[in-house]
């Protein structure tokens, strides 16, 4: 019988960000072709670990840090640490997960020449690089000298490649694998259940930072009769007092509601009559594609990248200021436009049938990621 390939799968942490999403699922089939040891640099843990997977924390003793230099320093220590592992793990195919993981990975390509390298960026790098001054530029370096010492690269959006080709001078081999969804048929509303109701349930799911601007949605909540609509958030973040001061200022106390952190998201959406996407950048909102999985009728932002391929297939659309677009799969809006959401919203509500419409279509456009397709071409990347 063939020994299975040693494989270790690096980033940031497993905590409940999108791309740690993804790693949950694929270790699922992952584990039956690989020896699989998780590395991670903080110990931030969220989601269950596969029975047979080790994980190891590269950083045990600090914390997961947003600043810079602090990031420069731990990159020294990681990068010692992650050699160390390679060797003592005898690993064979090392695949990394966001840009600073990517980098590390593209040195130790240079340091172990029969080490295989994939690495997956999984947002779109001129807009989420460039939170500074010095990002940006240091990043145009980083990028280009060790991204392109890995042996291929995908990403979940054909935009994000555009973007690393054009802007960042990346030339290795590059493809598209979009995120996988598990699909439960069991666990999915009924479009046939969907009729008018006073108040329409609205439902948003993200960690509370800027990018993500939920305030958009209190904004366009504000411009609403009020006692019509409910809005419950689910997730954390450094801007939940931002937030909370902003529903009382908008005198919405009682129709939004806080819920924090839940697993299993799924069974909360489905109690929701819409779902709502506000950010101003994604890779691909994992969050989005799970509301299509359950048939629940959607709006989002079209932002890069993600929700065009979603929603509509990539066919570009023009939205006008304070409107929206009845796209294939679900209704789009322009980033920062809490007229064109309200409409959207009034929309949804006074519109049952159209609701009814995108529960039905969304749901089948979910099929599409399904986790045993996608895992196929991580596969292959893997191996081939």
């Amino acid at each position: 019988m063939n020994k299975k390939p040693n494989l270790s799968i690096l980033t940031i942490d497993y905590g409940a960000g999108g791309a740690e999403r993804v790693i949950s699922l694929l270790m699922k089939h992952l584990k039956d072709d690989f020896n699989i040891t998780l590395v991670i640099f903080y110990n931030v843990v969220h989601y269950e670990l596969p029975e047979g997977v080790e994980m190891v924390v590269l950083l045990p003793e600090k914390r997961k840090t947003k600043k810079l230099y602090l990031k420069i320093l731990d990159s020294i220590k990681l990068i010692y640490r992650y050699n160390k592992l390679i060797k003592a793990k005898n690993i064979d195919v090392s695949f990394a997960l966001l840009a600073q993981a990517n980098i590390i990975n593209g040195m130790m390509a240079m340091k172990h020449k029969r080490l295989k390298t994939l690495i997956s960026e999984r947002c779109y790098p001129s807009i989420v690089y460039n939170y500074n001054k010095f990002s940006m530029p240091l990043i145009k370096i980083l990028i280009p000298m060790f991204y392109n010492r890995n042996d291929a690269l995908f990403s979940n959006s054909v935009h994000i490649n555009q973007d690393l080709k054009e802007n960042f001078k990346v030339k290795i081999q590059m493809s598209v694998i979009y995120n996988p969804i598990e699909i439960d048929e069991k666990k999915k509303v009924i479009p046939e259940n969907i009729v008018f109701e006073d108040v329409l349930k609205i439902v948003n799911v993200a960690t509370m930072e800027p990018r993500k601007n939920q305030k958009l949605i209190l904004d366009a909540l504000h411009r609403l009769p009020k006692g019509d609509y409910y809005l419950t958030y689910y997730g954390m973040g450094h801007l939940y007092n931002d937030l909370l001061s902003h529903r009382e200022a908008s005198g919405l106390n009682e129709h939004v509601n806080f819920a924090g952190k839940v697993t299993n998201i799924q069974d909360y959406l489905v109690q929701n009559d819409c779902f709502v996407l506000s950010s101003e950048t994604e890779g691909f909102p994992n969050v989005l594609l799970e509301a299509l999985s359950v048939g629940l009728p959607s709006i989002s932002t079209n932002c890069l990248s993600g929700p065009l391929e979603l929603l509509n297939d990539n066919d570009p659309v023009n939205i006008a200021n304070g409107e929206f677009y009845q796209a294939k799969y679900g209704i789009l809006i322009n980033e920062g436009d809490d007229e064109g959401l309200a409409n959207a919203l009034n929309f949804f509500r006074t519109h049952p049938e159209v609701r009814q419409h995108y529960s039905k279509v969304g749901f089948e456009r979910a099929k599409m990621y399904g986790l045993p397709e996608i895992y196929k071409q991580v596969k292959d990347l893997l191996t081939n």
